[in-house]
């Protein structure tokens, strides 16, 4: 029997129960129903009462806005995520697996917008204050003036930020703070709404940048309820595979900029280092390209970015085939290799299908469709591509290839790294820097790759 003033609330979607479920009526998620007082403690602060109705003043779309004023924290990749800088006043969440450098990210963009003359702090409550700052002095960041705090209680740090004016803040992580108007347990889904909620009014009150550090579950989204994202102003994620010394910073949401830029960095030993030119650092321009291997033109955000797929086609072992994809939609995979069966004549059936994107990158545009279905094709042709091809296009399931966005800023990022023959959509523009073989369907794709069929020459 429920004690009084408890509520069972789902630690996955936040819903609130009066009683005890094995799985929550709202999300379905099993054994996520949790016990949480709502009495209020001796001293805890007591719930507003609300404001009087007043009038509601309304405002033409066509009135004169200015634009948001922006810190440019100096860190290009971040601000260029951003939106051009740090918006004053916004709140920011940062999610990320565990030992990806969210941490570490944050610490170089606190100390280069401090270097720039804003007052800035960083917010643990994971680690000391000593720990930050031999981090800080591993990255040379030590002569940065940022005021660092180790604490996880939300009243000392609400009190802390009122007391002193900051331009930036930074709170490592949200999950870990706790306020005494709530008997849940740090990381519950009562503390971190509460937690997040107060920090954003007090962001929108004060003009204060607030950043804010999120868990993620082990599905990779970020832990707590979703009202979080709805609350604050941006939502990044930090991502990287293990294995490699690349770390990309995506947007999944911002109000104040566009939602598919990319900032990409390199980790090292003195941290995070910015990589002005990922399309070089994707790519693998040693040694001739072998059998399988297709170099797509993408697009992330506002810059072309050039990045291998390689594909492996080979007898399978066993009765059922199997399929493996790094990098790329399986379900995509699957549609590519159905095409490639009904409308080529390849068959998959008996062979087992491997497909990886290089790097740790990972790929969402449909235009690289004919990237990997060109991969696939090498592979089972035992026939390479040219060194100097490019590829991409959008494959219908009649097996046409479709037109993407911005051919022309793919061919020209190409033909700077020194490429010089393209292959894609029949209609694109061309250039004269690159050679470019046009396929109005995927089995002419097919069939020029098999029968090294290009026009132009390097």
């Amino acid at each position: 029997m429920a004690r009084d003033g408890a509520v069972y609330a789902c630690q996955s979607c936040g819903a609130v129960q009066s009683r005890w479920a094995g799985q929550c009526p709202a999300c379905g998620a099993w054994n996520t129903l949790v016990e949480e007082l709502t009495s209020r403690p001796p001293g805890a602060l007591k719930p507003t009462k609300p404001a009087r109705g007043r009038h509601l003043a309304f405002e033409g779309l066509d009135e004169a806005t200015p634009a948001p004023r922006r810190i440019a924290t100096g860190v290009e990749e971040w601000d260029r995520v951003c939106g051009g800088g740090v918006v004053p006043g916004s709140a920011i969440l940062v999610g990320g697996d565990p030992g990806v450098g969210k941490s570490t990210l944050l610490l170089q963009v606190a100390a280069s917008a401090a270097r720039r003359g804003a007052a800035c702090a960083y917010i643990s409550g994971e680690e000391a204050v000593e720990q930050v700052r031999a981090r800080a002095q591993r990255m040379g960041l030590a002569d940065a003036s940022v005021k660092l705090a180790a604490e996880t209680a939300l009243r000392a740090i609400v009190d802390g930020l009122k007391a002193e004016p900051f331009d930036l803040v930074v709170v490592d992580s949200i999950q870990t703070l706790w306020s005494d108007a709530h008997e849940a347990g740090p990381g519950s889904v009562t503390q971190v709404r509460a937690a997040a909620g107060e920090l954003v009014r007090l962001a929108k009150k004060r003009g204060v940048a607030v950043i804010l550090v999120g868990h993620v579950t082990k599905e990779g989204a970020i832990a707590g309820p979703r009202v979080v994202e709805h609350m604050v102003d941006a939502v990044f994620a930090f991502e990287g595979e293990r294995g490699y010394p690349f770390r990309i910073l995506r947007g999944a949401k911002n109000r104040f900029g566009a939602t598919d830029e990319i900032g990409v960095f390199e980790m090292g030993d003195a941290g995070l280092a910015e990589v002005k030119n990922p399309s070089a650092l994707f790519l693998n321009t040693a040694g001739e390209r072998a059998a399988g291997a297709a170099v797509f033109a993408g697009i992330e955000g506002s810059r072309p970015v050039l990045v291998e797929i390689q594909a492996l086609v080979a007898p399978s072992a066993y009765g059922t085939p199997r399929r493996a994809v790094v990098g790329w939609d399986s379900g995509r995979l699957a549609m590519i290799l159905a095409v490639l069966e009904a409308r080529c004549g390849l068959s998959f059936g008996d062979r087992d299908v491997y497909l990886n994107v290089a790097g740790g990158l990972r790929i969402s545009e449909p235009a690289a469709d004919l990237a990997a279905a060109a991969a696939l094709a090498s592979s089972a042709f035992d026939q390479a591509l040219p060194q100097d091809c490019v590829v991409f296009g959008e494959i219908s399931l009649s097996g046409e290839v479709r037109p993407v966005s911005r051919m022309d800023s793919r061919l020209k990022e190409a033909a700077k790294l020194g490429f010089r023959r393209a292959l894609g959509p029949a209609d694109a523009e061309r250039t004269d820097q690159i050679a470019f073989t046009g396929a109005s369907r995927l089995a002419d794709a097919v069939r020029r790759i098999h029968d090294a069929d290009w026009d132009g020459a390097p």
